[in-house]
């Protein structure tokens, strides 16, 4: 029986895919439990809707994060920090400080999409990188003064 997957089973199948199982273990297993439906031309039509909505919805997103891009490449964060002898800087700048800098120019930023590689300890300007989406990354200028 061909059957396809309304939610993911780990070792079985992950969602809209579509797999001939046995009669048994999808009418007795997978069906009962809410993992699978029959294939019908009805349930099948169902599933390219939602796939071509949730393409749209992707592609959506990507767009949104495009512009975020452009307007990110665009932007300069300056932090004042104390500094000691020979500009030496206390601490570094943190990613939730650069959240924080970023939510108050209206951007919307989780801190997993802020990449930062080396602490930022020194003044002067860093690069930081920002994973708005899949394939696409943004970069935006801190600026360290004291």
């Amino acid at each position: 029986m061909e059957v396809i997957f309304i939610k993911d089973l780990k070792n079985q199948g992950k969602k809209g895919q579509i797999k001939n199982v046995k009669d048994g273990y999808a009418e007795n297993f997978l069906i009962k439990n809410g993992y699978a439906v029959k294939k019908t031309k009805e349930n099948l039509s169902k599933l390219n809707h939602e796939q071509a909505k949730k393409e749209k919805e992707e592609e959506e997103k990507r767009k949104e994060a495009l512009i975020m891009k452009e307007r990110l490449s665009k932007e300069t964060l300056e932090f004042k920090v104390k500094t000691g002898a020979e500009d030496k800087v206390f601490g570094s700048i943190s990613v939730k400080q650069i959240k924080d800098e970023l939510e108050k120019k209206g951007y919307k930023i989780e801190k997993s999409m802020i990449e930062v590689n080396n602490p930022i300890s020194s003044l002067g300007f860093h690069n930081v990188n920002l994973n708005l989406y899949t394939d696409v990354s943004a970069t935006v200028k801190v600026h360290v003064i004291k």
